[in-house]
């Protein structure tokens, strides 16, 4: 028999989603089971709303200002439910942790989507295949043996990993079947558990100098903000492959930028460290950067499965059962994300 619900007041302002990408009628019908659910789509949750909407809430849904004065008025609040995709600093998480607030995001669904794109990126670095097509654009190209003179297989070839969080894992499957060693640096992590998932720990050092493919996926933290500077990049095998798809903070973006434009390594990002990127960005300029604008996530597809599982979870809060589908803030790491909201352009 199923536990009787008690009717709940929900709060919901996805800005930068929209509310009709994420939840679809049904999932919005089954919300409205739960009680009252009041719609924000204004992105600003300012002190009339939140006195009028916000105050009384027992489960938030969005990303908005939350610090602990806010949070000690909230007497009635069991969750705050992050759609944009990571933990942001603008939330009091000691203070949700001592009111017994269940804090998650919705970043697992982002993590197949994203891997799919690293790997396409890998694949188009080692065998310059968007290169190629520039070229013959520019009525420059050339063929067979002379178009693949920097080319390379990933058949076999050493892998990297910086980070190895849910998009790690989710690229681990897709990079199986070309047979190469693979090592992996999380220093959040530990080493039996990297070996558990079929991969050699390994220290920075060792990731970027043995590898010849190097994907970052680590999330931007307070003790990793530009950790990837000149001299790591210098370090790297000359011609390897740097797949960025995490976060733009964890790199020194001019340095990567620089050894690139040397012709040292090639590079593929998704992110950068202002989106848009600027019309006269140099990135532009670089014929061996491959440029993805924020797009390695977002389907049609990912947002409504980022409702449906916020929806599962708000479920089993409801139901006074734990969160299954959502990432779980944990209190000793939350702190220290340093993550910038995604902006729509």
């Amino acid at each position: 028999m199923n536990q009787a619900v008690k009717p709940m007041r929900l709060f919901i302002a996805p800005a930068p989603r929209a509310v009709a990408d994420i939840f679809s009628a049904s999932d919005l019908a089954r919300l409205r089971d739960l009680g009252e659910v009041y719609l924000h789509e204004d992105g600003v949750v300012d002190d009339a709303i939140f006195d009028a909407h916000v105050v009384q809430a027992d489960i938030v849904v969005g990303q908005f200002d939350l610090p602990v004065d806010r949070l000690n008025r909230m007497k009635n609040l069991r969750a705050i439910v992050n759609v944009e995709g990571n933990f942001l600093p603008n939330v009091d998480y000691a203070q949700c942790f001592r009111q017994g607030v269940r804090v998650l995001n919705v970043s697992p669904v982002f993590a197949e989507p994203v891997a799919e794109a690293a790997l396409g990126m890998a694949i188009d670095l080692a065998r310059g295949i968007s290169q190629a097509d520039r070229r013959f654009r520019h009525n420059s190209e050339q063929y067979g043996l002379e178009a693949n003179r920097d080319a390379f297989s990933l058949y076999e070839a050493p892998i990297g990993f910086i980070g190895m969080g849910d998009l790690g894992r989710a690229i681990l499957p897709l990079v199986a079947p070309f047979r190469g060693t693979v090592r992996a640096f999380d220093p959040w992590l530990p080493a039996a558990y990297i070996e558990s998932l079929g991969c050699q720990p390994a220290t920075l050092e060792d990731v970027l100098r043995e590898s010849q493919v190097v994907f970052v996926v680590a999330g931007v933290t307070s003790q990793n903000q530009g950790f990837l500077t000149r001299e790591q990049f210098m370090s790297m095998r000359s011609g390897s492959a740097f797949v960025l798809v995490s976060r733009a903070g964890v790199v020194d973006f001019d340095a990567m930028l620089d050894v690139a434009g040397q012709g040292h390594i090639r590079v593929a990002t998704d992110v950068f460290p202002v989106e848009p990127l600027p019309k006269n960005h140099r990135a532009r300029s670089l014929d061996n950067v491959l440029l993805s604008p924020h797009q390695a996530g977002a389907l049609d597809a990912v947002l409504r499965e980022i409702g449906r599982r916020a929806l599962a979870d708000i479920e089993l809060i409801a139901r006074g059962l734990p969160p299954v589908m959502c990432k779980i803030a944990q209190p000793e790491t939350v702190g220290l994300m340093r993550s910038k909201p995604i902006e729509k352009s």
